[in-house]
């Protein structure tokens, strides 16, 4: 009887990591830069900065991750403005509104916003 309630618990834990684990890695949104550079057709300068600005909002989603879930949403809402934000500075109009179709289907297709 131990041994069938132990193996209950450990398999509980297991799914429980796995689940955790699959739930991180919707907010990872890491993107390959070269291919983002030539969708919105970026100069140098450009790549750069938004490297820079990417690599925080990066960042801000694994701090929402890793958050309690009451606090999740809010955090993810607060990075995502902060991005936009910053990349409506340094794109051009018609860069951004590339950048956030991609961003919103990003953050759609993940279960992140609604």
């Amino acid at each position: 009887m131990v041994v069938a309630m132990l193996s209950m618990t450990m398999s509980y834990a297991e799914n429980e990591n796995a689940n955790n684990a699959q739930a991180t890695e919707a907010y990872d949104m890491t993107v390959n830069m070269r291919k983002l550079a030539v969708t919105l057709d970026m100069t140098l300068e450009q790549m750069e900065a938004v490297e820079d600005i990417h690599h925080n909002f990066c960042n801000e989603m694994m701090l929402a991750a890793h958050a309690e879930p009451s606090e999740r949403k809010a955090l993810v809402e607060k990075a995502v403005k902060k991005d936009m934000r910053y990349m409506r500075y340094v794109l051009g109009k018609e860069q951004y509104r590339k950048y956030l179709i991609l961003l919103n289907a990003t953050l759609h297709n993940r279960g992140l916003m609604q």
